[in-house]
């Protein structure tokens, strides 16, 4: 099958994606191809375990302020670029943010609303997040450390977007691939994600028919000598 499937689009990969694809094996595939520091921190989780957060990567760079003097360039504006960046969203990117210590809030329910309207697929935050029962109302996909509605106001800005990020020691640029579900956060560098995503699709595949042999009644150890899946 895998032969035979291609994209023109990211709409069509994103449709092949959703429809057979999880983290765990592209992050297996990734392994196999010495890309094996691409998942973010386990602490980044989606807010309700069903969100699916699939997209462009528009990096967000945030950084504590409230040491600052009053009278720094910085302090001129209540979150920095924050409202510059969230307006820069197009269709299909996700605000993927770190940079800030984590004792506020980077994310809530009006730029989860204003990011829907413009199309955002969603947002990952290296921190916290607030509203979180209206984000849930609106069921835009995001992934955090967890609630906390301390604001960022006073404590932090952003200082810069659609640049280069390190997060969780993975090195992130616009326009990379980043895909979110349950079990973890992954960003597949632009450069590798054709080839990623076709032997992605045939190790998903491969480990269905192993699933059909296991509950067929064959041992782990065979179907691991057969298939070389487990």
């Amino acid at each position: 099958m895998t032969k035979s499937v291609s994209w023109t689009t990211d709409a069509e990969l994103f449709d092949l994606i959703r429809k057979y694809l999880f983290t765990a094996v592209i992050g297996d595939i990734m392994d196999t191809q010495g890309l094996q520091h691409q998942f973010l921190a386990p602490a980044i989780q989606p807010l309700h375990p069903d969100m699916i957060v699939l997209g462009r990567a528009m990096p967000v760079m945030e950084a504590d302020t409230a040491g600052l003097p009053a009278d720094h360039p910085l302090q001129q504006k209540p979150f920095g670029l924050m409202l510059e960046a969230l307006d820069d969203l197009k269709p299909n990117e996700i605000y993927i943010c770190t940079g800030s210590s984590p004792t506020y809030a980077l994310w809530g329910e009006l730029m989860s609303t204003r990011a829907r309207h413009l199309g955002a697929a969603g947002a990952v935050l290296d921190g916290y997040v607030r509203d979180t029962k209206g984000i849930l109302r609106l069921g835009f996909p995001t992934f955090c450390w967890g609630r906390y509605a301390q604001d960022q106001g006073p404590r932090g800005k952003v200082v810069d977007f659609r640049t280069s990020i390190v997060m969780s020691q993975v090195h992130i640029a616009p326009g990379d691939l980043v895909f979110g579900d349950v079990d973890g956060v992954l960003v597949i560098p632009a450069q590798h994600e054709k080839a990623v995503i076709h032997l992605a699709l045939e190790k998903a595949l491969g480990e269905q028919t192993v699933r059909r042999a296991i509950e067929n009644g064959m041992s782990a150890v065979q179907a691991f000598q057969n298939y070389g899946i487990m």
